[in-house]
């Protein structure tokens, strides 16, 4: 199977997903979409076997909806990085669940307004993390989605 990132550039994220591909018997093609999105998603669309993998960007978030349709106008599963891709018609999100990190902001925020030295706080990473999935996009592109992950999702849309 083929796996395409969306990126403007190789990101580390692609990298890291060129570095694991080989092992789940995929490949990965970084698919430039700094100048003509359309053209990209669609020229990569015609190759056998493909699935598209979106990174968070600004260029990515500006544009989920037309990315979006490409998808599911090329029949190309793909996986977003945050649930509003899925809600805004993408077939499948998985990413930090951004309600939760705007809580540990605004407590983080809290601490230095009572006179904690932000270099001081330390470093967090999200640990909680949302899968949706958006059963409309999935029958339009004719996918079925296995129960087994559909139980697993914390959202699917209909």
């Amino acid at each position: 199977m083929r796996t395409a990132t969306s990126s403007p550039v190789p990101s580390v994220m692609a990298l890291a997903s060129g570095d694991v591909a080989p092992s789940l018997g995929m490949t990965v093609t970084v698919v430039d979409i700094q100048s003509d999105l359309e053209r990209a998603i669609t020229t990569y669309a015609e190759q056998p076997d493909r699935g598209l993998l979106v990174f968070p960007h600004p260029r990515t978030i500006a544009n989920r909806l037309l990315i979006n349709a490409l998808a599911v106008r090329q029949d190309t599963p793909a996986v977003y990085p945050y649930r509003y891709f899925a809600d805004d018609g993408g077939l499948i999100s998985y990413g930090p669940d951004q309600i939760d990190q705007w809580r540990g902001a605004a407590v983080y925020l809290d601490r230095i307004l009572k006179g904690e030295k932000a270099a001081e706080l330390p470093v967090q990473t999200p640990t909680k993390y949302e899968l949706a999935i958006n059963l409309k996009a999935a029958k339009a592109i004719g996918l079925t989605v296995p129960a087994t992950l559909l139980a697993r999702a914390d959202e699917v849309i209909e």
